[in-house]
């Protein structure tokens, strides 16, 4: 591997705000989410990198051997293979960890909902929401420790993050290694906690975040925004915040897919006679032609005024049903001229004319396959 340094894009007495400052900027542009695989391996070695050099008493020894001295030798070690290594090779993995372990962590990813009216679904929308997330301690800036100091050197194990033991087994006296129940592993010891965040790193906070929010989506749907999560942990990565869609009801307009329905009602002389009327939709005021003879159940079809095709071009239809309302109540003057208009067409006395169910569906379909 490289010198750490050099990773890094650091002077060898580089200060430790420089050293972190480096190592976000690199680790925003190579994590997986953003670069995919081609930056894994890069993302990987510029972590290593970091926990080694934000770590004093690791970078010192970094500074005075490399990561030959990191690696240091193990006591009880023969010939480059220790007991442990025997251990592990008869009972598998029971070898400890070498070396101590580092606090960085990433964050967690977090998930709010978000409310969207229809028409914010039908055009798409830049979305702002607030979120309540772990975020930065401002004091320590994520280093858990009070400013001015520094985690210390672990006395118990040294900062190695572990303790060996001689335990008698079947093969007689064998060395094991185990975390260091002082430091917890980490190697050293927080004596001076940040008073902000009770040496948490981290502290509640509300933030306003805005999502793109493409047309088309539906409810359950999540997007992610990456890095907006909870703040990472010792400077570690933040996770991505995920933004789960619900879409509210509408009070004149049903999606079905990438179409909307809606219901008109019109007056039963304007479905006789024929008409022009204008309603509003989701693009303005549009003018919907009445045919004259319009029987309820009848659809007038707006082409291209429907949902947004999510990722697709183009959108779906407005679909409105007709309803003709049947007048309840008239006055003297109204019933002379229906009595006279049903003189006229000899519906005084209707005969009774049944249609069969079955004769209308298949009707319907014929009038579906044949486009009308």
């Amino acid at each position: 591997m490289a010198d750490y340094y050099e990773i890094l894009g650091v002077s060898r007495d580089a200060s430790q705000d420089d050293i972190k400052k480096a190592y976000r900027k690199l680790a925003r542009k190579l994590h997986p989410d953003v670069a995919g695989p081609d930056g894994a391996e890069r993302f990987k070695d510029v972590t290593s990198a970091y926990d080694v050099l934000s770590n004093e008493e690791k970078r010192r020894m970094y500074d005075m051997g490399g990561e030959d001295a990191l690696r240091g030798g193990g006591a009880g070690a023969a010939g480059g293979f220790g007991f442990e290594d025997i251990f592990s090779t008869f009972f598998g993995g029971g070898a400890a960890q070498r070396g101590p372990i580092s606090r960085t962590q990433r964050g967690s990813d977090s998930l709010v909902q978000m409310n969207l009216s229809l028409d914010e679904v039908v055009f798409g929308v830049d979305k702002p929401i607030t979120v309540d997330i772990a975020a930065e301690c401002p004091e320590c800036h994520g280093m858990m420790t009070a400013p001015g100091t520094q985690p210390v050197t672990c006395a118990q194990c040294g900062g190695s993050g572990s303790i060996q033991r001689v335990t008698n087994s079947l093969f007689g006296q064998m060395m094991t290694t185990s975390a260091c129940g002082a430091c917890q592993g980490y190697g050293t010891q927080i004596v001076t906690p940040c008073g902000e965040c009770s040496g948490e790193g981290r502290v509640r906070s509300k933030k306003s975040v805005t999502v793109k929010v493409p047309a088309g989506v539906e409810n359950g749907m999540r997007i992610r925004l990456t890095g907006q999560g909870d703040a990472g942990v010792a400077g570690g990565m933040p996770g991505d915040l995920f933004a789960e869609v619900y879409v509210e009801k509408d009070p004149i307009f049903v999606r079905q897919g990438d179409h909307l329905h809606a219901t008109l009602e019109v007056p039963m002389t304007s479905a006789v006679l024929g008409t022009e009327l204008a309603i509003d939709t989701f693009d303005g005021e549009q003018k919907v032609y009445i045919a004259p003879g319009t029987q309820s159940g009848a659809e007038v079809k707006l082409e291209g005024m429907g949902v947004g095709r999510l990722h697709r071009r183009g959108r779906g239809d407005l679909k409105i049903t007709v309803q003709v309302k049947t007048p309840t109540k008239l006055d003297d003057a109204q019933r002379a001229l229906i009595e006279e208009l049903a003189k006229l067409r000899g519906e005084e006395s209707p005969a009774a004319r049944m249609i069969s169910d079955l004769s209308s569906v298949f009707s319907r379909l014929k009038d579906k396959f044949m486009g009308h």
